[in-house]
């Protein structure tokens, strides 16, 4: 028996999901499920997913995320002719995604840390914000900050989108701050 944080109720399961896997391991005492580790911050990444509706009109897997513990999931560029992107300049690559995100999130898109360093590929305005009541295309602003033209293909990987949470806040005007 184990508690899925999923559905939120305690049930049997064979499920494939490691982090399942690791939660029924763990509590009934059983050795770890391999590639997990024995490390206890494991467990306290495992949280109730939340889910997002998605229009996915590009010819690509949806984005996922890699590895139990990446935070973001990688955006790949959806184009019908590849793009070459000179010395500092900027374009838009559209991705062919579509987003409804709950209000009181946003999507954050953030330069992929490989293609910044090995070719001076960043994202323009990151981390570029995905309001949730936006629901057009998400585009990347990519911009080239090498000495070298760089062609973007179709499919490639060219941000990392992150979900988060935020607050709204009021402003208390002041004359002196403490």
């Amino acid at each position: 028996m184990f508690y899925d944080y999923r559905s939120e109720r305690l049930g049997f399961s064979r499920s494939k999901d490691p982090a399942v896997r690791y939660i029924h391991a763990k509590k009934r005492g059983m050795p770890l499920p391999s590639g997990l580790g024995h490390s206890v911050i494991n467990i306290f990444y495992i949280k109730k997913q939340m889910t997002i509706n998605i229009i996915n009109k590009s010819q690509h897997a949806l984005p996922n995320y890699e590895t139990i513990a990446s935070a973001g999931m990688d955006l790949r560029a959806n184009l019908t002719q590849s793009i070459t992107l000179q010395p500092l300049e900027r374009t838009i690559v559209k991705t062919g995604l579509f987003i409804e995100l709950p209000i009181g999130y946003e999507a954050q898109v953030r330069p992929r840390s490989g293609l910044a360093a090995k070719n001076g590929i960043t994202v323009l305005n990151a981390p570029g914000t995905v309001d949730a009541d936006y629901r057009g295309e998400i585009g990347v602003i990519l911009v080239n900050l090498s000495n070298d033209p760089f062609v973007i293909e179709n499919g490639e990987r060219i941000a990392q989108l992150i979900i988060a949470k935020h607050e709204r806040a009021d402003w208390i005007e002041v004359q002196e701050l403490t």
